[in-house]
C-alpha cells in the first residue's frame, strides 16, 4: 500500500501537513475529508519504501510491448463501461487487467495500475509508458481526469478509435486488389519479356534477310539487358529504396511529395476525404470533451498524415492565436471544402462548433465511402488498360516478325 505525503487545510483553516497509507488517490483524500481536512497537495511519498517503489518500476520497464488502434479501443471502451456500471478507475484497471487476452496488454495494464496507486493520474501514466497512447489518447484522458466526465469522454475517445481503425480497413480493402492487379502486371511482363520472348524469336532473329522490327528489337534489347546485368538492377533497385528513405526524410522534399499527392486525380481527392473527415470527427470530439480549440488542433495536427495539410492546420493555429476565428484561416488554405468552412462558421458564430462538427463528421464518412468506391473501382480498368497495351506491344514484336517471314516464303 503507497504512502502519500499531504498538505491541507483544517476545519479552523489552519495548514497541516504529513502521510497517511491508502489503496489509492481517490482513498487518499476520503481518508483525509474523513479526518476533517481539505487537500491542498498529496503526492506519493517514494522514500517510505525506495526498495519496493524501484523494484516495480524496475520490472515494468523492463518491456514496453504496445498494442493494435483495435485493441486499444476496445480497452479504453471496456475501461468506459466499468467507470460507468459506478467501478472507480483503478478498480476498472484491475478488472480489465483480469481479463487481458493476453501478455502484452497484461503488462500494460500492470504498468497503468503501478502508476495510479502511487498517485498519478491517468494521462500523466499513459504518456509515460508511451505507444500505443499517443498526443490524441493523452489528451482525451487529460480531459477526462479534468472534468470528471471520465466515462463520457472515453466513450468518445473508442468511437473515435473504432472510426479509425475502421477507416483504415476500408483504405486497405480498397487498396488490395489494384496492388494485387499491378503485380501480376508486373510479374507477366517480365516473364513475357526475360524468357518467352527471346526463345520465340531465336530462330527469326538467326534467318537472313529478316530485319527485325524495332518492337521486337527494342524487347529484345530489354531481354538482354535484365539477363546479363540483373545483380545490378537489383543493386538499383535498393540503393533507389535507400536514397528515396534518405531524400523523403527532409521536411521539405516530404512537403514536395503530399502536395503532389493532393493533386494527383483519384488518389488526390481520395486523400483529401479521409483527411477532412479524420480532422472533423477528432476535433469535435476533442472540443466537446473539453479541451481548449489551440490544444485540439494541436493534436488534430498529428493525425492527418499529409506534410501539407499539417502545415496548413499551423498556419491555422497560428492565425486562431492571434484572435482570428477557425473558418477564416481553414478557407484561406485552400485544402479544406467550402462545405466544412460554412460548418465551422455557423458553429463558432452559434457557439455549438464541437455540435456541428460531430454532425458534420458523419457526412464527411459518407463522402470518404463514396470517394474509396470509386477509387476501387476507377483504379483496376486503368491497370488493366496498361496491361493491355503492355501485352499489345509484345504481341506485336511477337507477330510482325511471324508475317514478315510468311511473306518471305510465299515471296
Amino acid at each position: 500500500m503507497p504512502t502519500f505525503r499531504f498538505q491541507a487545510i483544517d476545519g479552523r483553516g489552519g495548514p497541516t501537513s504529513g502521510t497517511l497509507q491508502a489503496d489509492d488517490r481517490g482513498n487518499a483524500v476520503k481518508a483525509l475529508d474523513q479526518r476533517g481536512l481539505m487537500a491542498v497537495s498529496l503526492e506519493v511519498d517514494a522514500s517510505a519504501d525506495p526498495g519496493a517503489v524501484a523494484s516495480r518500476r524496475t520490472r515494468l520497464l523492463q518491456r514496453r510491448p504496445t498494442m493494435s488502434r483495435s485493441e486499444t479501443a476496445n480497452l479504453v471502451r471496456e475501461l468506459a463501461t466499468a467507470i460507468e456500471a459506478g467501478l472507480p478507475l483503478l478498480q476498472s484497471l484491475r478488472t480489465a487487467r483480469r481479463q487481458a487476452g493476453g501478455r502484452r496488454m497484461e503488462v500494460i495494464l500492470d504498468f497503468l495500475i503501478e502508476r495510479i496507486e502511487a498517485g498519478q493520474p491517468l494521462a500523466k501514466a499513459a504518456q509515460e509508458y508511451g505507444p500505443p497512447f499517443d498526443d490524441l489518447i493523452i489528451g482525451m484522458f487529460r480531459a477526462a481526469d479534468a472534468t470528471g466526465r471520465t466515462s463520457e469522454i472515453l466513450h468518445q475517445l473508442a468511437d473515435l478509435l473504432d472510426r479509425s481503425v475502421e477507416l483504415r480497413r476500408e483504405l486497405t480493402a480498397a487498396t488490395v486488389y489494384p496492388l494485387i492487379v499491378a503485380g501480376l502486371i508486373a510479374v507477366s511482363t517480365i516473364i513475357l519479356v526475360t524468357f518467352l520472348l527471346p526463345r520465340l524469336m531465336a530462330p527469326i532473329a538467326g534467318q537472313t534477310g529478316i530485319e527485325l522490327p524495332w518492337p521486337t528489337v527494342v524487347l529484345l534489347a530489354v531481354a538482354g539487358f535484365i539477363q546479363s546485368w540483373w545483380w545490378a538492377i537489383v543493386l538499383g533497385i535498393v540503393g533507389a529504396v535507400l536514397a528515396w528513405r534518405w531524400w523523403i526524410r527532409d521536411p521539405e522534399n516530404r512537403l514536395r511529395v503530399d502536395t503532389i499527392a493532393l493533386r494527383m486525380p483519384l488518389l488526390g481527392p481520395l486523400l483529401r476525404d479521409v483527411a477532412v473527415a479524420r480532422f472533423t470527427r477528432t476535433l469535435g470530439t476533442l472540443v466537446s470533451a473539453g479541451i481548449p480549440l489551440l490544444a485540439s488542433l494541436r493534436i488534430v495536427r498529428d493525425t492527418l498524415g499529409n506534410t501539407a495539410l499539417i502545415r496548413a492546420i499551423d498556419e491555422v493555429q497560428e492565425k486562431v492565436t492571434t484572435g482570428q476565428s477557425l473558418a477564416d484561416p481553414l478557407e484561406r488554405c485552400g485544402h479544406f471544402p467550402p462545405l466544412l468552412i460554412q460548418i465551422v462558421n455557423i458553429g463558432e458564430r452559434s457557439g455549438r462548433l464541437e455540435g456541428m462538427l460531430l454532425h458534420a463528421a458523419s457526412a464527411f464518412d459518407r463522402q470518404v465511402n463514396s470517394s474509396l468506391r470509386i477509387f476501387s473501382k476507377a483504379l483496376p480498368p486503368l491497370l488493366l488498360v496498361v496491361m493491355a497495351s503492355i501485352a499489345a506491344f509484345v504481341l506485336a514484336a511477337i507477330i510482325l516478325p511471324l508475317l514478315e517471314m510468311q511473306q518471305m516464303i510465299g515471296a
